[in-house]
């Protein structure tokens, strides 16, 4: 028993010194107060970085199929009024939504930006006071009202029964309502007078649009949209004016659901026009994002990044629609973000490596300016003693006797 004793002894890898040969001084003491500080300072940090979640960023080949995009936005207009005012939205693959309606709120703001009114899209329903009939007669107590599509029904039993409705036939025709007073529906609702009254309004316009998740674009533009010989265009001959201030300020635009340490850099833009007239773009790169937190709950959204184009026209001469285009596209680069804690053996290996490197480090310093110390004072001790020789041989040799031969 005693010789396994004796060899667990001689295992001991932190010999005893007896406490008469410790040696302690004013340079260990200060080094001691400093390194248990930094120790503490360390070991703290350790400590917060394992109570909280670390995120963890990959980079993978985004090969999701047959998903859609959505896109909230709240963009305001402060010279532009909402009854002018629509959203179009297309992509690569054909599909196009014009003049989108659900999902969308607009308000009327004064030259002030305080609201005036709020409503979905749209203009509104017709006051039906004796209106005309399809067939040229006015509507009578027993009747049922059927208006005319002034030529753009489809079929003979079409009925247009407000000025949204002959404005909706002829966009599907492809033409433009020049004159909307020679529309019987659109001079009952007063559909110019409403314009002029609005005229000086702007337009806080803000939803949701879910497009497929492909290339494409939206934008706000004045006047209701349609296709002419494959060419998208604006009917603006109604609202009977040369030019369009399409200033505006962004409150928010993101693509898909918030997470934490998103950032839209578009958010808070403001942009003032200072032609009188021009198309705004915004050329986005959408970057898809997975974000996962610490209990297990995903988040499918997306980041972007944008550039910024103006291309001017002149007051009359529009080379180009007047409004604001945001043109998307997708990155096949998904980033993933993870949310994860640091295992307990990884704190504790942290741990060790704090404690253990801050004891070396002190204990190589401590031992260096102890040496240096004792050298330095070992040899002013020489070079004392040195001079105190050479007095004393000045001194001898000046007491010796003289002698003559």
């Amino acid at each position: 028993m005693d010789g396994i004793m004796n060899k667990l002894r001689n295992l001991d890898a932190y010999p005893k010194i007896n406490e008469d040969f410790y040696s302690r001084t004013l340079s260990g003491g200060l080094i001691t107060l400093v390194s248990s500080v930094v120790m503490f300072l360390l070991f703290f940090s350790e400590l917060r970085l394992y109570l909280h979640a670390v995120t963890e960023t990959k980079l993978v080949v985004d090969t999701s199929r047959g998903e859609t995009l959505r896109i909230n936005f709240d963009v305001t207009f402060p010279a532009l009024a909402c009854s002018i005012l629509s959203l179009d939205a297309m992509d690569i693959s054909g599909e196009q939504h014009l003049d989108v309606k659900h999902d969308i709120i607009k308000k009327r703001l004064d030259a002030h930006g305080n609201v005036i009114e709020t409503r979905p899209d749209g203009i509104g329903a017709p006051k039906i006071e004796k209106p005309l009939q399809r067939h040229g007669g006015r509507l009578e107590h027993n009747e049922t009202y059927c208006g005319s599509c002034y030529g753009g029904e489809v079929a003979d039993d079409d009925c247009c029964n407000s000025c949204e409705d002959v404005r909706e036939a002829y966009r599907k025709k492809g033409w433009a309502l020049s004159n909307p007073d020679l529309i019987d529906q659109c001079k009952r609702e007063g559909f110019l007078q409403k314009i002029k009254d609005e005229e000086g309004e702007g337009c806080n316009i803000y939803g949701f649009l879910e497009v497929n998740k492909v290339a494409g674009n939206f934008h706000f533009a004045p006047g209701k949209s349609f296709q002419q010989s494959n060419v998208h265009v604006h009917d603006l001959l109604a609202f009977q004016k040369d030019s369009f201030n399409i200033s505006h300020k962004i409150n928010r635009l993101a693509f898909g659901d918030y997470f934490p340490g998103v950032v839209n850099p578009l958010d808070g833009i403001h942009w003032t026009q200072e032609q009188p007239s021009g198309m705004y773009q915004y050329f986005i790169k959408v970057v898809p994002t997975m974000y996962t937190d610490v209990s297990g709950h995903t988040i499918q959204s997306n980041q972007f990044s944008v550039t910024e184009h103006f291309k001017g026209a002149e007051i009359g001469h529009l080379q180009s629609l007047p409004g604001v285009f945001f043109f998307y596209d997708l990155s096949p680069i998904k980033v993933t973000f993870t949310e994860q804690h640091v295992s307990f053996l990884h704190f504790l290996t942290n741990v060790c490596a704090i404690v253990g490197g801050v004891f070396t480090v002190s204990g190589i310093l401590d031992s260096f300016i102890y040496h240096g110390q004792k050298a330095i004072k070992k040899k002013m001790e020489i070079g004392t003693w040195r001079r105190s020789n050479q007095v004393d041989e000045k001194t001898t040799a000046t007491h010796l006797p003289l002698f003559s031969y």
